[in-house]
């Protein structure tokens, strides 16, 4: 198992689709700050606590980043999900464990940790949480991209 990244690694560039089968490639972003947040599981209690905090910020955390949300679920599951929460965000199809072995994010019975990275403009990583808590981290995200600038 790969070490979880750190502040000032580079952010891996892999391509993954997205809940509409599209693919993303965050080198795609560059010039952009990017909020990658890893989740264990659609629909489920704290997933949902933090899906809809950070659908509700969305607005100004749109105005300083990218916001992709990854987990191991398929498809069909990212757009059930988005559909049933009107999540204005990408979803992730991370069921190859990818991304999330790239960087770092543990597993347990398939399903990744609760644990988000924002990336840099130039594709570094600037701030890591590796414990979140679902209520209020759509509020720490923001709080740290505006230290960010």
């Amino acid at each position: 198992m790969a070490k979880e990244l750190a502040v000032g690694d580079p952010a891996p560039d892999l391509s993954l689709p997205d809940q509409q089968g599209k693919p993303v490639t965050l080198k795609n972003f560059r010039g952009k700050q990017v909020v990658l947040y890893f989740y264990p599981k659609d629909d489920t209690p704290g997933c949902t606590i933090e899906a809809k905090g950070i659908r509700d910020q969305y607005a100004e955390l749109k105005s300083r980043a990218v916001v992709l949300g990854v987990s191991a679920d398929s498809l069909d599951s990212h757009q059930a999900f988005a559909a049933k929460y009107d999540l204005p965000f990408l979803l992730l199809d991370d069921t190859s464990h990818a991304l999330t072995t790239a960087f770092g994010v543990p597993l347990s019975s398939g399903h990744a940790k609760r644990v988000t990275f924002v990336i840099d403009a130039s594709g570094k990583v600037r701030k890591v949480f590796p414990d979140v808590n679902p209520s209020g981290h759509a509020s720490e995200l923001l709080d740290a991209l505006k230290a960010l600038g």
